[in-house]
């Protein structure tokens, strides 16, 4: 891996070179997307039948497109790896017991006066989830879009996932979502898809949310349906950034480097640290693991594209980059990981120590892995409970409640040029 010394123009051109990867930048593919969803809108089913033989090579139609009990009873049997139900149950328990810890609830508070102000928490009706397919299938994201959709109290939850050419979807994807509540699974993927689950198909009934990832052509299209309903994201490529001192291991952290480098070519694996013996260490280390894992051709374009030591000063520096990075995942193997904590503002999720590695929150942990990505964890959060309910104000006032502040309100509309606004507050008070 290359190393570099950290100050403001190394900086300066690591962050350009990250923000090469946000899906903001490719809206070459835009006019592809907007024509498909301008098919789906109008021509529903069709257009989404035609565009799964075009682009999946299947004979999806309305007699098939949803999965049935027995392809799901199917998925099970042909498990090539029979405990991985065991093991999904188990991840499920995690993220199901985190998540409840997030739940919102109503509340009111009532005065004296009669005067009542609150807010009603009510789950979201129809959501809709997005799932990869081929290579891409994982079965860990069926269970983080799922699990807090269901914890919210969402009444119907749908999946979509591309078919393969025999028209079945992956058994891994199949059981998970079995295993996580997911009510109705459908054959169809892309763009398409998205189309269908924001504006309504023959087949397929709108939803009012859609979650989850996919290659290019679903972000952009989910970026463009936003408004007809509501989304979670616009994901892009998967990112770590590791914090490490002179204490740390760096067999560790190249481990870990490399556990979001393998994801694809656009992938980026950045550690800043204060120490040039554990950089170059680090570097001999990836370089080692590289040779002798799979994914060999990913990892190394990844690395080129976007894979950085920095050697920084100063402990300061390193957390001010950290913060100015803002990277989806974040590792801390400090000699105090939690006091290096308090001082980050920016980051999806954050590991603390060396044995809190990346993979514990991907698949195991119960902290959800749907995490804000290309700086937005500056202001966007990990998928959550909140994500799956909307909240509404309640106001009640009597009489008596409203006569001391109605004179300040017609005062307000009048102000504003409104003057339906006060007399509707008028009205209440004349004789």
């Amino acid at each position: 891996m290359r190393i570099i010394e950290l100050n403001e123009n190394s900086k300066k051109n690591l962050l350009e070179d990250l923000l090469k990867r946000s899906p903001n930048h490719y809206d070459a593919f835009a006019d592809s997307v907007n024509r498909i969803l301008a098919d789906v809108k109008k021509k529903g089913d069709e257009a989404l039948f035609a565009y799964t033989k075009e682009f999946d090579k299947a004979d999806i139609n309305a007699s098939n497109i949803l999965v049935t009990e027995e392809e799901i009873q199917e998925a099970y049997d042909s498990l090539e790896n029979k405990e991985l139900v065991t093991i999904i149950r188990k991840s499920l328990k995690n993220i199901k017991e985190y998540h409840e810890k997030q739940k919102q609830y109503s509340w009111f508070d009532a005065k004296e006066d009669g005067s009542i102000l609150g807010q009603k928490v009510t789950a979201l009706s129809r959501v809709g989830v997005y799932v990869p397919g081929g290579k891409a299938a994982y079965p860990s994201s069926v269970l983080m879009n799922v699990i807090p959709a269901k914890v919210a109290g969402v009444d119907e939850i749908i999946m979509v996932t591309p078919p393969g050419k025999d028209g079945k979807v992956n058994p891994n994807t199949l059981v998970a979502a079995k295993e996580a509540g997911v009510d109705k699974i459908y054959k169809v993927g892309g763009a398409q898809a998205v189309g269908a689950m924001a504006y309504g198909t023959e087949s397929i009934q709108k939803v009012d949310k859609i979650v989850g990832p996919g290659n290019i052509y679903v972000a952009l299209a989910k970026k463009a349906v936003f408004g007809y309903v509501s989304i979670d994201s616009i994901a892009g490529p998967s990112e770590i950034l590791v914090i490490a001192d002179e204490s740390a291991n760096p067999k560790y952290v190249a481990a870990d480097l490399l556990s979001q480098a393998e994801h694809d070519e656009l992938a980026s694996a950045i550690l800043v640290t204060t120490s040039r013996k554990l950089a170059e260490d680090v570097s001999a280390q990836v370089d080692q693991f590289v040779e002798e894992l799979s994914r060999t051709e990913i990892m190394q374009k990844s690395l080129d594209n976007y894979g950085y030591i920095l050697v920084a000063d100063s402990m300061e520096d390193v957390i001010d980059t950290a913060n100015e990075i803002a990277s989806e995942h974040l590792e801390i193997l400090t000699k105090n990981p939690f006091d290096t904590m308090t001082k980050i503002k920016n980051a999806g999720a954050i590991f603390l120590g060396e044995y809190s590695s990346e993979p514990l929150g991907d698949y195991f942990a119960g902290p959800n892995h749907v995490l804000p990505t290309n700086g937005t964890a500056k202001f966007f959060s990990p998928l959550s409970v909140d994500d799956f309910i909307k909240k509404s104000s309640i106001i009640s006032f009597s009489k008596e409640a409203l006569e001391p502040m109605q004179e300040d309100i017609r005062k307000f509309a009048n102000a504003e040029g409104l003057t339906a606004h006060a007399n509707s507050i008028k009205v209440r008070f004349e004789k």
